[in-house]
């Protein structure tokens, strides 16, 4: 009688659709439960010896342990040892880390773990404003010295995927590099800004610039290239 009030006029005992099973992405957590840099001695003395923040990273006595807390989760060069813990955010979630060595004979330096798929591999993203040059580095430590500044946590990668369609391309000043060279390279010829160290600055990276007392943010601002000039200034470059 149900069945023939609502204009089910199929039998009573026809059988019913079988009902569709909807399964949600995992979700991880969305803060870490590490302590930060700042509240551990060690940590904080090396990173206050480089002039970075402790307050804006982790610290994981043992690296290997804190990834195995997100469940299926690992990485083929984890180990126990000590690591600082660099957050990768989007849209407000956690979405991966870097572990950092502090020990300089430890490799890889840098160890990434990422915990969603198809999420861009950059620190820095949600805390930069896109309706201005947004300055691209190879490090996140490097990063923390430029203002409106990402870190590629990997190879380059396609930023304007991301928001992103003002960029400058920060590489390290090493001229013997053949990596770093093919990169720039690369940049000129895909149209973007890079910045092109001028001779008077020695130091290979952003970090060793700043502890050597060079006014970093003005030095970049200031040897902003692309095209031919860019072209022109990489050539001198490499000669140096």
């Amino acid at each position: 009688m149900e069945n023939f009030k609502s204009g089910n006029r199929a039998r009573s005992n026809a059988p019913s659709e079988k009902p569709k099973l909807v399964f949600s992405a995992p979700k991880f957590k969305t803060s870490i439960n590490l302590p930060l840099c700042s509240d551990v001695e060690g940590a904080r003395i090396y990173l206050e010896k480089r002039k970075i923040d402790p307050s804006k990273f982790y610290y994981a006595e043992d690296f290997n342990a804190f990834v195995k807390s997100y469940k299926g989760k690992s990485h083929q060069d984890l180990r126990v040892e000590p690591r600082i813990v660099i957050p990768l955010y989007h849209e407000k979630q956690l979405i991966g880390f870097q572990g950092r060595a502090l020990d300089s004979k430890s490799k890889p330096k840098y160890l990434t773990v990422m915990l969603l798929d198809d999420v861009p591999k950059i620190y820095g993203l949600d805390s930069v404003r896109t309706d201005a040059p947004v300055y691209v580095t190879e490090g996140p430590f490097d990063s923390t010295f430029i203002r409106n500044a990402i870190a590629m946590c990997g190879a380059d990668a396609d930023v304007e995927r991301w928001g992103i369609s003002n960029s400058v391309w920060i590489y390290d000043n090493e001229p013997r590099n053949a990596e770093i060279v093919r990169r720039i390279e690369t940049a000129i010829i895909s149209k973007k800004h890079v910045v092109i160290w001028p001779p008077e600055i020695k130091e290979k990276d952003i970090n060793d610039m700043v502890l050597a007392g060079h006014d970093v943010q003005n030095v970049v601002e200031c040897n902003v290239y692309s095209g031919l000039e860019a072209t022109l200034k990489f050539n001198q470059w490499k000669k140096i």
